[in-house]
């Protein structure tokens, strides 16, 4: 059962967390939503898709956003605690370092399940999502063929242009369509305005257009036949579009159940069961590192007495990601076969965890113990030294 010492706890890292997790995952997709927008433009594809493409990208996004979130919780309520000298009475109280873990390692906990289930199951299928609105985009599959002020081809021997597209392609203005028959006949049309209406045959679409022009003409006519219409449905022929490959292309594609299949298979090729086997080790200690987690945030939280520096802050994002960089070039390594996999990804994880448990223990059982006190002298030596020459160029560029 949870005292009233960690129900303060978890209300302390709750908001952080949550707000962490929500920043996090908000940078990430806004990173990508520029280069999305970029791309579904120039494929000239309906800006809706760009959401769903973001949604399918928010799983592989959260596999990281979590553990960062998670950590920067911890970290910034057990800071608060320390500063606020509550965690100093919490320890008179005869609560030490190790008592006060119950509660962060239950966020760890629940949070490592979530991110197994969301990196184990959630990711390949959201990722093989992703990769079909890719390819429906640049086959056309999602009405991406037909650019807005171009001439494009429909099949052989039919053109269009459009002038102007409104409501999702729903609304088109400024149609021109030119049709070639093998027989020397042609036609041409042109029109105020028209939308796109589907039919029982999924091979044909009808153009409906309103207000123009149609120029029918064949080498038996002495002059082109000129008709005006209000109202004029042509029949399109879809062009054939290649069926997307089934799911599981690629490693990212595949469940963590799929990876371990396909690493035991002997009959698969060796690289093949390498790339599956590395990327099944990948997730899993990317998913085994968030019991590390609390540790490493209480470690960094709690800055030297009289000492107000957030250097622990910055030190536990960058740990972090780079752990998470490390892994991903240990992936590929193994992948390729040039080491063991399971060595590969298993090792750095031993030594980032022997690195974590020594810093928690100096700070928890070494008398006056700060796992950082180097650095922490090393950067309120620099600190007046940088804030100096600011001063010196804000002069020098005074005098200038």
């Amino acid at each position: 059962m949870l005292n009233a010492v960690d129900r303060y706890i978890a209300r302390q890292i709750a908001v952080p967390l949550f707000s962490t997790l929500v920043i996090a995952a908000m940078l990430l997709v806004l990173d990508k939503m520029l280069r999305l927008f970029d791309f579904v433009a120039q494929e000239g594809g309906p800006v809706s898709v760009v959401w769903r493409m973001l949604a399918n990208l928010l799983p592989e996004y959260l596999s990281l956003g979590i553990p960062i979130g998670v950590m920067l919780g911890i970290l910034l309520a057990f800071r608060k605690i320390a500063m606020s000298s509550e965690l100093d009475a919490m320890r008179a109280l005869g609560l030490g370092y190790t008592r006060l873990l119950r509660v962060p390692f239950i966020y760890a906990i629940v949070f490592m399940g979530i991110n197994l289930a969301i990196v184990g199951f959630v990711q390949p299928y959201s990722r093989y999502a992703y990769e079909g609105l890719r390819f429906e985009l640049r086959s056309g599959a999602l009405g991406a063929s037909i650019k807005v002020g171009e001439f494009t081809k429909l099949g052989k021997r039919m053109t269009l242009r459009i002038e102007q597209s409104m409501n999702d392609g729903r609304d088109l203005r400024g149609i021109f369509v030119m049709t070639e028959a093998k027989n020397g006949k042609s036609l041409a049309v042109t029109a105020e305005k028209g939308t796109f209406l589907a039919t029982d045959d999924p091979d044909t679409i009808i153009l409906r257009l309103a207000n123009g022009v149609l120029v029918h003409d064949a080498p038996n006519y002495k002059v082109p036949r000129v008709l005006s219409f209000t109202g004029h449905d042509l029949p399109i022929d879809l062009p054939k579009i290649e069926a997307f490959r089934s799911r599981g292309g690629k490693d990212r594609e595949r469940t963590m159940p799929e990876l371990v299949q396909i690493g035991n298979d002997p009959r698969l090729p060796k690289l093949l069961r390498d790339e599956s086997i590395a990327n099944f080790h990948f997730r899993l200690v990317e998913v085994a590192m968030m019991l590390l987690l609390p540790f490493l945030a209480i470690a960094l939280a709690v800055p030297p007495k009289r000492s107000s520096s957030a250097l622990g802050v910055f030190l536990s994002i960058v740990m972090v990601v780079a752990y998470h960089k490390i892994n991903e070039y240990a992936e590929s390594m193994g992948s390729l076969g040039k080491i063991d996999p399971f060595l590969a990804l298993w090792v750095p994880f031993l030594l980032f965890a022997a690195l974590i448990l020594k810093m928690y223990y100096t700070l928890a059982h070494v008398p006056g113990g700060q796992p950082i006190a180097v650095l922490e002298n090393l950067f309120a030596r620099i600190g007046p030294l940088f804030r100096r020459l600011a001063v010196k160029l804000r002069l020098i560029s005074a005098e200038v």
